[in-house]
């Protein structure tokens, strides 16, 4: 094993692999469903109003739009995780007190209700709702606020967006109006309808807190507005309306420490969830697009300094798949991503949500920083088709094999052991042939290497943007290694990043 120094890492490691995805139509549609006729006013909010002493105007509008939502479901042995954030003690979906999952195996199975809201949308019984409310139910039910009470058909959802559809068979339903999203501010007036713990029908007042909040991790795609009206369990999939009592987000989650609310709650925007539902109606299901590349986490600034960027506004791409649009359109490592169909892209978590919406099949420019060793980055255009996601890989977990010969690398990245990626730690680690680099067996726990967090199984590609190809490559390039930061490519779980190593020799 080879050992390699001892640096101190500055940035944080990537995000795992970053499938580019948009939104497309089916092939393999379900049954046909008729078209929701929505009441759409896309005139931004009156901001010059004056105040008003009352919205009961607005509620009695609204309201009757809004419905409870019931879900049973089977539980076997082990609970039903119904979110991936669902037992995160600080973001918490809304479900009622008996739909709490529940701690422990079952030894039977068990009826498990669930609470939630929905919003109709369109006169015709189209009801809008999150996903986490009903996934995995065996029955729906819906009451409206008149007492009546349906059984509600599940026509499609999709989790990483957090948003189902249900259709209840009914005529002349007092369909919500439905706002334009995008025209949001912070400020606006917002008010939230639900069925908090089962309570009856409640509203809250708030304003928008923020627009656009992504990277909080607790959807796939997420572009959330922010509010400050009180959020409780019971209201999820209920409606987030303006001053006008037009639908303007689907509320999904809040951040709470106790479970409650602590005035930070989060709705997906009615645009995406708008967009997402109509694709739902006509085919069932949403098959997204793929570009085909890993991203960078973020640019922090040693990355923007170690490629000479002007800023660290962008999406780094951390690695291409072969065979991929990405590829065969020329997109390399180390390219920062800036703009797609001439707008703009901040970071990561804006690109993923701005090609999510584009369709498999689309044409589109991107606008990339190239920055070659030693240079300043030049500005290429790179024109390309977006492919169709491909099913997720099944993730193999490293085990690390105690007879494999190790070599300690000295120098600039001291306290990380590496080895050859041999025949065998391909098939141990489940690590494709095109893969070539050192992979890293030990990392000593009080090294910078471990404060950036480089762990067993990574693989090193490349150190200093010159190629690793065995273990003796990346102990010869560490000692060539100088200044103050050694920048690494690291691969993991079948995508590819960068961090930057802080240099021993820099802190002695």
């Amino acid at each position: 094993m080879k050992w390699i120094s001892r640096p101190m890492i500055v940035s944080a490691l990537a995000g795992g692999l970053a499938v580019l995805g948009a939104v497309q139509l089916s092939s393999t549609a379900k049954e046909a469903n008729p078209a929701p006729q929505f009441n759409l006013q896309d005139a931004p909010v009156n901001r010059d109003a004056r105040g008003v002493t009352s919205y009961a105007p607005i509620i009695k509008k609204a309201a009757p739009s809004v419905v409870n939502i019931y879900s049973t479901r089977t539980v076997r042995e082990r609970p039903l995780e119904m979110h991936p954030f669902f037992n995160d003690p600080m973001f918490r979906h809304f479900f009622g007190p008996n739909g709490q999952n529940p701690r422990g195996p079952r030894s039977r199975p068990q009826k498990d209700q669930s609470l939630g809201s929905g919003v109709i949308v369109s006169a015709d019984g189209y009801i809008l709702t999150a996903n986490h409310v009903v996934d995995g139910a065996d029955e729906i039910k819906v009451a409206t606020t008149d007492g009546k009470e349906f059984t509600a058909k599940l026509v499609g959802s999709d989790p990483p967006t957090d948003i189902a559809v249900l259709k209840i068979t009914a005529g002349d339903l007092g369909a919500i109006a439905i706002a334009d999203s995008d025209k949001l501010e912070v400020g606006d007036v917002v008010i939230a309808i639900g069925n908090p713990f089962n309570v009856g029908q409640t509203v809250t007042m708030g304003i928008v807190s923020a627009v656009g909040r992504m990277s909080l991790d607790i959807n796939e795609y997420e572009n959330f507005i922010q509010t400050d009206a009180a959020i409780n369990p019971g209201n999820s999939g209920g409606a987030l309306v303006d001053a006008e009592g037009r639908l303007i987000g689907i509320n999904t989650a809040i951040y709470s420490r106790s479970g409650g609310y602590q005035g930070v709650g989060f709705a997906v925007p009615i645009n995406l969830a708008r967009s997402v539902m109509e694709r739902l109606i006509d085919f069932g299901k949403v098959t997204r697009g793929y570009l085909g590349v890993s991203l960078q986490s973020e640019i922090d600034a040693n990355l923007a300094r170690e490629f000479n960027l002007p800023d660290q506004s962008g999406a780094m791409v951390g690695g291409v798949m072969p065979g991929t649009p990405a590829e065969q359109a020329g997109l390399r490592e180390g390219d920062v991503i800036r703009e797609v169909n001439n707008k703009k892209i901040s970071d990561r978590s804006q690109l993923r949500l701005m090609v999510s919406q584009l369709a498999p099949g689309t044409k589109v420019a991107l606008k990339v920083l190239r920055s070659d060793v030693g240079k300043k980055p030049t500005e290429k255009t790179i024109n390309l088709t977006l492919g169709t996601l491909p099913e997720d890989r099944n993730m193999a977990r490293n085990r690390m094999n105690p007879d494999r010969e190790e070599t300690p690398i000295a120098n600039s990245l001291e306290g990380v052991e590496v080895t050859d990626l041999d025949s065998s730690a391909r098939r141990q680690f489940d690590i494709p042939t095109n893969v070539r680099g050192a992979l890293v067996m030990n990392v000593d726990p009080d090294s910078p290497a471990a404060e950036a967090r480089l762990l067993q199984g990574d693989i090193l590609l490349e150190i200093n943007r010159e190629p690793v190809r065995n273990a003796d490559d990346a102990v010869a390039l560490s000692k060539k290694a100088k200044g103050e930061r050694v920048l690494l490519r690291v691969w993991r779980n079948n995508a590819s990043f960068y961090i930057t190593v802080g240099s021993s020799k820099a802190t002695e």
